[in-house]
């Protein structure tokens, strides 16, 4: 997959994030040797057709939180300056319905997306488009400075920065253009958008240090920016976008998944449902952290299973170039394969074992010759047309989460993740 490539959306990756065999990763509560069960071989053979990740019902009750339409009349809600409206309820999403007893629960896949810049690339629109081919949806976290010109960047006060810094580049007037349109086709087509905040800042006076007022403050800035994109570009020749930020934004995923422990306490008045920034955890099903469901990525088997590696480019990266965005040449096609082995790893040990959902978590980059891209594109068709997978977004999860019976979800929590249960003992 050859593409031009955009302005970096983001510096290097954080070695925070690194897994190797030998190493403890620099963040003191990923000390994880490897998961307690194993997992199943790869070439297990299960050929089934594609199976719908959205359900052909076309409405869903709107998430909680804020919004301007508490019932819907029909017509288009125009809000604030005209960046954004409302259109009722967000069509085509998966219908949540609990569990019956004895029932298999659908093996969940979220493919989440950081920064979601629509640049020359045109890697926002290929994700978006190879979702709609594969009846899936997905979550495309929004860097809010990303639809903020760069000539108006001092509106941005990062926390702890001075104004209009950032750790990642400004976007070009054409990319905010671009952009626009990706998230309104985006949101049209069933997708997720959620917040990847602003300012990208990680490390020293990064999210890690930030107190709770000032994560408020990077969220109240991430809904300004997107709310008053018109005002802030001039432009009169883009419709709104279809959705109300603060109805449809209902999580986030953290720059270098720092400051989750504030971010929590923070987005409790904002009404979110889940949260995408911890640092990592086993492919477990999922609990709530202060009220909020906890979304990690998750540790999978690397290198045959030599030890476990997060489910994020990045992570891929450190272990294969050292953080090098540009290594060896001659390792692109090992690399590649090995990326793509771990993932499909992660998810044979849990689709034949306790169906826990799989997250991946990547970036829009051309990293070590795009092979983290190509990877995905590899792995796409390969899980998402499989029978009983449902390759679906964090709010669609977050939905079918809430319905369970507590009791169901507490015994879902307790199985290990190569562990296949008999169902009936899970689901009552």
């Amino acid at each position: 997959m050859s593409r031009k490539k955009s302005p970096r959306r983001r510096q290097a990756p954080a070695p925070a994030l690194i897994r190797r065999p030998q190493v403890l990763t620099l963040a003191a509560f990923l000390v994880v040797a490897s998961l307690v069960a194993g997992y199943l071989a790869l070439t297990r053979t299960d050929r089934t057709s594609p199976t719908a990740s959205a359900d052909p019902q076309p409405k869903q009750t709107a998430s909680p939180g804020p919004s301007p339409s508490a019932s819907w009349d029909g017509r288009t809600k125009i809000l604030g300056d005209g960046s954004t409206s409302y259109t009722g309820p967000q069509k085509g999403t998966l219908k949540p319905v609990p569990l019956k007893p004895g029932e298999k629960p659908p093996q969940f896949v979220v493919f989440s997306w950081d920064g979601a810049l629509e640049g020359d690339d045109h890697l926002f629109s290929h994700y978006r488009e190879m979702a709609q081919r594969y009846n899936a949806h997905m979550t495309f976290f929004l860097t809010g400075i990303y639809l903020l010109p760069k000539s108006k960047k001092d509106l941005y006060h990062g926390p702890m920065h001075n104004p209009g810094d950032a750790a990642i580049d400004y976007p070009t007037d054409e990319h905010i253009r671009t952009t626009l349109e990706q998230l309104r086709l985006a949101y049209e087509q069933g997708n997720d958008i959620g917040t990847h905040f602003n300012g990208h800042f990680c490390g020293a006076k990064g999210g890690g240090d930030w107190s709770v007022e000032q994560w408020k403050s990077e969220i109240d800035q991430f809904y300004s920016f997107v709310e008053n994109w018109k005002t802030n570009t001039g432009y009169k020749d883009i419709p709104a976008l279809p959705f109300d930020f603060k109805q449809e934004v209902t999580g986030g995923r953290a720059p270098c998944l720092e400051g989750q422990p504030n971010l929590l306490k923070a987005i409790k008045s904002y009404g979110w449902r889940y949260d995408a920034s911890s640092p990592g955890d086993f492919q477990i099903w999922p609990a709530k952290k202060n009220g909020v469901w906890d979304f990690p990525l998750q540790m999978l088997p690397y290198e045959n299973g030599k030890f476990q590696g997060l489910s994020m480019d990045f992570n891929f990266l450190y272990n294969q170039s050292n953080g090098e965005t540009d290594g060896d040449p001659a390792k692109y096609s090992q690399w590649e394969q090995q990326t793509v082995d771990s993932y499909m790893a992660g998810f044979n040990r849990v689709y034949y074992g306790s169906r826990a959902p799989l997250f991946i978590g990547n970036h829009f980059e051309h990293w070590n010759g795009s092979i983290y891209m190509k990877a995905i594109d590899q792995i796409i068709p390969k899980i998402c047309t499989k029978k009983g997978v449902k390759c679906v977004s964090f709010k669609e999860l977050a939905d079918w989460m809430d319905v369970q019976k507590p009791a169901t979800l507490a015994a879902l929590r307790g199985l290990d993740p190569a562990q296949s249960p008999d169902w009936s003992t899970v689901v009552k």
